[in-house]
């Protein structure tokens, strides 16, 4: 008889090692090594330059530390963390149907054709590929200084985030509904309304009070260009080398964010 205690003990025989596998492992490592070598070298990476600059650090750091927490100060910064907080929500709420209806037309089960797919997934590739900063100082250059370049400059931007995320979400549903209702004879408009889009709401919800969290936090760089917020403040302060009252509008802005990100987190959670 065989004794199974004794076969258990035996040695496991090593898996044999591919001589092509291990070459093309090899391969791999010495082109990303490669690659980080050239991009370390053309970022002029220094980490003796930091060191050498930590007197600068340490003024800076003075000039900042306290805060001016006076209310003159203090006013304008609250001021400008709701207009970023108005331009975050205005840049989001406002990119909802034209993102809905780009996410339709570039979902597999609902778009009409190849053509309008494709053409729709471009569309979002390019508002996507297009920085929300360069979209802001188009607009500023258009419309002027404030908070309104800054609300169209994320709109767009959004749309292509959105309506690629969204379309995502739809082609990743639940296909036994839409199969019951496409065998029962339904459109694509009544498959959409009436199996897609309420399988999909909790998600797509999810992913909607997301971007609002990252764009209110976009909004602030917005502000550096010219589109108004607490980020122009920010550039403010910089320029007049008023670092104290500068640590100050990070201070509210770092409030602002928490707050966000806890309500849409705490939204979030309702919804799961």
């Amino acid at each position: 008889m065989i004794d199974l205690d004794e076969v258990r003990r035996l040695p496991v025989p090593a898996k044999p090692v591919r001589p092509r596998a291990t070459a093309l492992g090899a391969v791999v490592a010495a082109v990303v090594l490669a690659v980080h070598v050239i991009a370390w070298n053309t970022t002029e990476m220094s980490f003796g330059a930091l060191a050498e600059g930590w007197g600068g650090i340490v003024d800076f750091l003075a000039d900042a530390i306290p805060p001016d927490l006076s209310w003159d100060v203090l006013e304008p910064s609250l001021n400008g963390a709701l207009v970023t907080l108005w331009i975050g929500l205005l840049g989001t709420t406002l990119s909802v149907p034209f993102s809905l209806l780009l996410a339709l037309l570039a979902a597999r089960g609902t778009a009409p054709s190849a053509g309008v797919y494709q053409a729709a997934r471009s569309l979002l590739s390019f508002l996507r590929a297009v920085p929300d900063v360069v979209f802001a100082l188009i607009f500023v250059t258009a419309v002027g200084l404030g908070p309104f370049p800054g609300v169209l400059a994320l709109l767009l931007h959004n749309v292509g985030v959105m309506g690629k995320l969204w379309a995502e979400a739809l082609e990743d549903a639940d296909p036994g509904p839409v199969q019951a209702l496409r065998s029962a004879g339904a459109g694509r408009i009544q498959v959409a309304a009436h199996a897609l889009l309420p399988t999909v709401t909790p998600q797509m919800t999810g992913l909607l009070l997301y971007r609002l969290d990252v764009n209110v936090r976009s909004s602030l760089v917005l502000g550096l260009v010219g589109a108004g917020g607490i980020g122009f403040l920010i550039n403010q302060s910089i320029k007049l080398f008023q670092f104290d009252e500068m640590l100050t509008h990070i201070l509210v802005v770092l409030v602002l964010i928490v707050a966000v990100d806890r309500l849409s987190a705490l939204v979030r959670l309702r919804l799961a």
